[in-house]
């Protein structure tokens, strides 16, 4: 079995640093915002090119403190895309917000700025992209609509922690940035992590507040927070890894390459990377044809083929309230029902992804014959 993720292989290699790492938070005592979550933010902020993060709990977290540091809060609406994992929703709720739907760049999966254009009203508070799969969306496009109507923009980041768009990474243009730490991402924890970037001092002070009980001031609360903080020894963890990222991702690339170039001339569409960006290959995700039953043959064959996915969330029972109906946004409601994922990450050797090649080339002539 080839599975979608192994995160035992890429732990097996760095086991001794992360002993060693989890031994020093054990006799230093200070597990709660701690030194490692500390420099954790350091690095990470300097790695996405901007002054401040703020490590959270989870990357959901992430996106909710966001929002409310940035005034986001009933009667308020924030644009964002249906074709994601419904968390990105979910933080918007959250705020007692109204998430309004926009469709997507079918060959990006990222969201439509024309369609942008045509959601934009007087309650519109935040547009919140979502980086896609790896891949930041067309940030020039958005930002401008952003200015141009006086809106903040939230980046929802979780899927594309080193990509780049025109030479700047993800985080770096909206008034916040949302990272997720979740063990299957590029950059994965031992368990649940986030965290908010911005450059931003009064949001990252009250993104600081939010996340430990509305205090800045033990004892001493100003408002009604949350408890959501970054643990030391995840961020330990994280501190380990950070280093190797840029490999990683190189790596990711590779594989992508590869299986490109296998299915060049086979009844699938490989993923698109836009004029100026690199994509991280969060995930390898094609469109195709016949997807269920083709995701259906490949597991059994042995491949962790995946399905992100297969319901938008203009669609899911958990949003029917807000009265989206099938047929209201075609492009995402065609790659639901179309996206396949295969087998992507940096232990991935040589020959299992000859394997998952060989497997869907065979798989794809018995079903088109």
């Amino acid at each position: 079995m080839i599975p979608i993720f192994d995160t035992s292989a890429q732990t097996a290699k760095l086991q001794e640093q992360f002993k060693e790492a989890l031994a020093e938070v054990m006799l230093d005592g200070r597990y709660i915002l701690g030194p490692n979550v500390q420099t954790f933010e350091q690095e990470i902020a300097e790695l996405c090119g901007v002054t401040q993060g703020m490590g959270v709990a989870s990357g959901t977290d992430a996106l909710h403190l966001a929002l409310k540091a940035c005034g986001v809060g009933p009667g308020d609406e924030v644009i964002t895309p249906s074709f994601t994992f419904i968390a990105t929703a979910e933080a918007i709720v959250y705020c007692g917000a109204t998430p309004v739907f926009v469709d997507i760049d079918p060959e990006t999966f990222n969201l439509d700025p024309v369609q942008i254009a045509q959601k934009i009203t007087s309650r519109t508070k935040v547009i919140m992209p979502v980086h896609l799969f790896g891949q930041i969306a067309d940030m020039d496009a958005i930002m401008s609509l952003a200015q141009e109507h006086g809106i903040q923009v939230v980046e929802d980041c979780a899927q594309a922690i080193g990509a780049t768009y025109k030479g700047r990474p993800s985080g770096s243009f909206g008034a916040a940035g949302c990272f997720s730490f979740y063990p299957t991402k590029n950059l994965g924890a031992f368990g649940d992590g986030g965290m908010v970037v911005t450059r931003d001092p009064t949001l990252a002070a009250q993104v600081c507040k939010l996340r430990a009980h509305g205090s800045n001031i033990r004892y001493y609360h100003d408002e009604v927070g949350f408890c959501s903080r970054l643990d030391e020894v995840q961020a330990a963890i994280l501190r380990v890894k950070l280093p190797h990222l840029r490999n990683w991702n190189n790596r990711r690339a590779e594989i992508a390459q590869f299986y490109n170039e296998r299915f060049e001339n086979l009844p699938v569409q490989t993923p698109a990377t836009a004029s100026g960006n690199t994509h991280t290959y969060h995930q390898y995700t094609l469109r195709v044809s016949d997807r269920d039953r083709l995701v259906k043959e490949m597991q059994a064959a042995g491949i962790g083929a995946m399905i992100y996915y297969p319901v938008p969330i203009h669609l899911q029972n958990a949003f029917q309230s807000f009265g989206y109906k099938l047929g209201d946004l075609p492009a995402s409601e065609k790659a639901a029902a179309e996206v396949l994922s295969l087998p992507i990450f940096p232990e991935l050797t040589d020959s299992q992804a000859e394997q998952v090649a060989d497997t869907l080339t065979t798989l794809l002539s018995k079903i088109t014959v």
